[in-house]
């Protein structure tokens, strides 16, 4: 597809970055829009169908290898996957206990959530750029990208998510009056209390929007940089998108971890008192 005489350079960047859109058409009916113009009019309640499809799909995957393994997992003789898998587990459970000190069932699973899922949808960013979106078009789709977390939405979400969880377990440890002390208190003493809410309330909510929008930047750029490769003639394709590729494996990973690490890290300042 790249460089074919169908499709410009710059229509063909723009045809990989549009997400296969479901929403209100001008003409007042809801269907699939074929154009970022289309997209535009939809505002607000568009929704990304490839997006929210993958990131369905990739944990449903997660939940079953991870399923498969615990249901077929032996103390005796464990096999390469359940080494694998333990190993997995070991390393989310050792930045969870040298990050968070409270007593809390649920931070674990969540961190391991976390980061198998948000690994498995970078993962897609190291499908050749072109073969599943072509799949798609043979079937009649005209637009899908593959890779959830190059989609602020999705990253987004995830972050959003994240902060509410945080607001939760403040109030909860804290109560309200605790949690607003911690706002309005410091650093400056009480008479500064607006300073401080501005202040501590603008740390509070760079926490969503930075989680979110790091992990889509860093992807977001990666994708981009394939899609140029892809424009460039066969033979220079190769040279490049391997080296990259491999490349991409590390920020694919660290990324993933990045964002779990906060998480805990978030959640651990929730539950802690000042």
């Amino acid at each position: 597809m790249a460089g074919g005489a169908e499709q410009t350079s710059s229509e063909y960047i723009r045809h990989h970055l549009q997400h296969l859109t479901y929403g209100r058409l001008e003409d007042g009916t809801w269907g699939f829009a074929q154009t970022p113009e289309q997209i535009e009019q939809m505002g607000f309640w568009a929704v990304h169908v490839d997006s929210l499809a993958m990131a369905v799909f990739l944990g449903g995957i997660f939940f079953v290898i991870f399923r498969l393994a615990a249901q077929k997992a032996s103390s005796e003789v464990p096999g390469r996957w359940q080494n694998f898998i333990e190993m997995v587990v070991e390393f989310v459970d050792e930045n969870v206990k040298s990050t968070f000190s409270a007593n809390n069932r649920l931070i674990a699973p969540l961190a391991l959530t976390i980061f198998v899922w948000v690994f498995l949808m970078n993962l897609m960013d190291l499908v050749p750029i072109d073969f599943l979106p072509y799949t798609f078009q043979l079937l009649g789709v005209s637009h899908f990208k593959i890779v959830p977390t190059t989609d602020p939405n999705v990253t987004m979400g995830m972050a959003i998510s994240v902060f509410i969880l945080i607001l939760y377990y403040s109030i909860k440890i804290k109560g309200f009056g605790g949690f607003f002390g911690e706002l309005a208190f410091q650093p400056f003493p009480k008479a500064l209390l607006p300073a401080n809410l501005a202040l501590e309330g603008v740390t509070l909510l760079t926490k969503p929007v930075s989680l979110g929008l790091r992990l889509f930047g860093n992807l977001y750029a990666g994708e981009i940089i394939f899609i140029l490769i892809a424009l460039l003639p066969w033979w220079i394709q190769f040279s490049l998108s391997v080296p990259w590729a491999l490349f991409h494996i590390l920020i694919i990973v660290l990324q993933a971890m990045i964002f779990m690490i906060l998480t805990v890290i978030y959640l651990a300042q929730a539950h802690e008192h000042h």
